[in-house]
């Protein structure tokens, strides 16, 4: 039995079809209530990924919601587990762990940040790796700006390209990681049957781009121009203080998936949007 929280989300009700489709049974529970051992009995594995969303204006009360359902959501998750069961948790976090870093290339050893969303990330995996204690595998998966065709980041973009008024964000020069979601979810299958993948792992392609590569990707795949920029005033009067993550530059790279022979079916952007955008055209189509 695999247990998961956040199974109606955009990565999570994929993962719950890859695993039913494979012969496993899932149970979906929430976090917005504490569970309790007997909502994890007979389970072996737990993925975790739920969390309230962050592409939202920070307010008070939004900050407040996006640290307890991540922290205390974990904490409390991670107080229904007995020793030795479940055996290994994968648990979501984020490249928000590292800040916006520049041109650094940031593997899994690099040091977290100090703004909100990378404090709200440490504490977030340090409730996780609590479970070890138990006895639990735990994997700590930062994941990437995620693509796929039915929602996240990319179903925010599309709208603006198709008519013809996207652009780079700002100087287009920030690093952007990512990852297409059916690489994620193949990538925590990957974690829970390997017993030799734990701790940190960037959820994330081998390939990060620059927002201006990224802009130019997209562009292609829509056969739409690309050339208005959008500058950093308008993004912090739509969004505020979120808009910092909109210009944050991640250069993550995967490299304790690669070191573990994880093999990435979407290794480059521009093959990724193509795919995504292929089954966009499909399902408006049929």
């Amino acid at each position: 039995m695999r247990i998961i929280t956040g199974a109606t989300g955009f990565i999570g009700r994929r993962v719950v079809e890859r695993l039913r489709a494979e012969g496993h049974a899932v149970r979906g529970i929430s976090t917005r209530t504490p569970p309790r051992p007997e909502d994890l009995e007979g389970c072996d594995a737990v993925i975790h990924l739920s969390g309230e969303p962050v592409a939202q204006r920070w307010t008070p009360d939004a900050r407040e919601r996006i640290r307890a359902s991540r922290v205390e959501g974990t904490r409390a998750l991670v107080a229904a587990f007995r020793p030795g069961s479940p055996s290994v948790l994968v648990s979501a976090s984020a490249v928000g762990y590292y800040g916006s870093r520049g041109e650094e290339i940031l593997n899994e050893n690099a040091s977290p940040a100090t703004d909100f969303l990378a404090t709200v990330a440490v504490e977030w995996e340090r409730e996780a790796q609590n479970a070890e204690k138990l006895g639990v595998r735990v994997v700590r998966l930062r994941i990437a700006m995620v693509l796929g065709p039915d929602g996240g980041a990319l179903e925010r973009m599309l709208l603006p390209f198709r008519l013809g008024i996207g652009g780079r964000i700002g100087s287009g020069k920030q690093w952007m990681s990512w990852i297409h979601r059916e690489d994620l979810v193949s990538l925590i299958r990957f974690a829970l049957d390997n017993p030799s993948v734990r701790g940190a792992v960037n959820a994330c392609a081998p390939n990060p781009v620059t927002n201006a590569e990224f802009t130019r990707a997209l562009a292609r795949a829509l056969h739409r121009p690309a050339i208005f920029p959008i500058p950093r005033f308008a993004l912090k009067l739509l969004f505020g203080e979120m808009a910092e993550i909109i210009f944050a530059s991640q250069r993550a790279i995967p490299e304790a998936a690669v070191r573990a022979g994880f093999e990435f079916r979407f290794p480059e952007a521009g093959a990724a949007l193509n795919d995504v955008l292929m089954s966009l055209r499909a399902r408006s189509s049929g």
